[in-house]
């Protein structure tokens, strides 16, 4: 009995201390803006209470987003984009990927590195030759501009990511297809890719995260308010010159998480594979 007590005792210390510190450093940042979104000017500035507690919970700031801002155009904005970024990065990323993964070529090597390295150029570095790009195409102030931009950044991503998840799956499966007369193509779409539904699931929820969130290029691009997504939607007209109005941007910050935490809750299994898997083979 005494050396199951100490079992209990050594296991909450090793594993259920560190897990719960975890989730409040995590949680933490959502909690703050929850109770923030909630909470009455006068208790916002207010130094002399705890700034942890809420004493009078309001609504007042998600009703003054929701009437006074173009909060919902803003959410379809950011959804309509991300979604579109996504499936044209996936599509793509798997026509770049599938053969450096799966077929040897002359430089094939080079060009698997020069996927990885373009990916991690600095946005600012691209953003003049794009911004000329989009200038000439007379895209400024429209969706389409962002959405044929994110994809130079996704694109690269998605095709690292499913190289590493295209490697795992056996080889003597699409030798199998072809032996039974199907096309290298045939091979790929009805054999290959369903086999590779959770490195799509991974690469498609990072690409729509990134999406989501991206701010440089929304912010140069979109001008005008009804165009603009949730990032810079908030910060252009919820922060006027030094009055920064924290009610309403927390919840607009809390709102704009939300899709996003539930697409990782269904997903969550589908994801954490594609990434081993694809960790573990490159």
């Amino acid at each position: 009995m005494s050396v199951e007590r100490g079992g209990w005792k050594v296991r909450a210390l090793k594993l259920w201390i560190p897990l719960g510190a975890f989730m409040v450093f995590t949680l933490f940042p959502f909690y703050w803006m929850a109770i923030t979104s909630i909470k009455p000017n006068s208790e916002l500035y207010n130094r002399k209470i705890m700034p942890m507690v809420v004493y009078h919970p309001t609504l007042k700031h998600y009703v003054d987003l929701l009437t006074e801002t173009n909060f919902i155009t803003w959410t379809w904005n950011t959804f309509l984009v991300a979604a579109v970024s996504t499936a044209i990065s996936l599509v793509f990323g798997t026509m770049l990927a599938y053969p450096l993964a799966r077929m040897k070529f002359a430089g094939s090597a080079l060009i698997s590195f020069a996927v990885a390295a373009t990916y991690l150029v600095p946005q600012p570095l691209l953003f003049i030759p794009l911004a000329d790009i989009i200038n000439q195409l007379h895209l400024g102030d429209t969706l389409t501009s962002v959405i044929l931009t994110y994809p130079t950044l996704l694109v690269p991503f998605c095709a690292w990511l499913l190289m590493g998840y295209f490697r795992s799956v056996p080889v003597e499966l699409e030798d199998a297809a072809r032996i039974d007369g199907a096309t290298r193509l045939q091979t790929m779409i009805k054999v290959f890719l369903p086999l590779c539904v959770p490195g799509f699931i991974s690469a498609g929820i990072f690409a729509f995260t990134l999406s989501q969130n991206e701010f440089l290029y929304a912010l140069i691009f979109l001008t005008q308010t009804d165009v603009r997504t949730v990032p810079v939607g908030a910060i252009a007209e919820l922060v006027k010159g030094d009055v920064f109005y924290w009610g309403q941007l927390m919840a607009a910050a809390l709102l704009g998480s939300v899709p996003v935490a539930v697409i990782y809750s269904f997903f969550v299994e589908h994801y954490v594979a594609g990434l081993t898997a694809g960790a573990v083979k490159q």
